[in-house]
């Protein structure tokens, strides 16, 4: 219950702007066709910014024990893409937000999830997001 709760107060009180931003990156990675692998991961992890509570991210990797093109020498390069062209200013905006929330007592649950995601802003390619009860079961894709 709390958790739905959570949700509920995140997604009104600011996580829908943080996961249209997501989505934003991710429309606009989709139209340069070359983009298309950093789109998923905006649309996976923009879903997660919308309710963030009762998930959590988890490196592709450490989940299925195996490497993947994400997870390997072309993730990291398409990482440092990332990071460069819109990585550092959705964690910007995820910082900006934490700090907002930390200005009350109530706030500071927000806050950690807001810099849950802006760690993912700097490097999502290669994550996935799991349910927080099943974590090493099946991503939520």
């Amino acid at each position: 219950m709390l958790r739905v709760l959570g949700n509920i107060l995140w997604f009104v009180l600011g996580g829908v702007l943080m996961g249209l931003a997501w989505w934003l990156a991710g429309l606009l990675a989709l139209i340069t066709i070359v983009g298309i692998p950093w789109a998923r991961s905006c649309f996976v992890i923009g879903s997660f910014a919308f309710f963030p509570f009762g998930k959590e991210p988890v490196n592709r990797r450490d989940l299925t024990g195996r490497d993947d093109i994400g997870t390997g020498v072309l993730g990291l390069i398409g990482n440092i893409i990332w990071f460069i062209f819109a990585g550092i200013w959705l964690a910007i905006g995820h910082l900006m937000s934490a700090l907002a929330c930390f200005i009350t007592i109530i706030g500071i649950p927000f806050g950690i999830q807001h810099l849950k995601l802006a760690m993912i802003a700097l490097a999502p390619v290669g994550q996935t997001v799991v349910r927080s009860d099943t974590r090493f079961n099946t991503p939520l894709e």
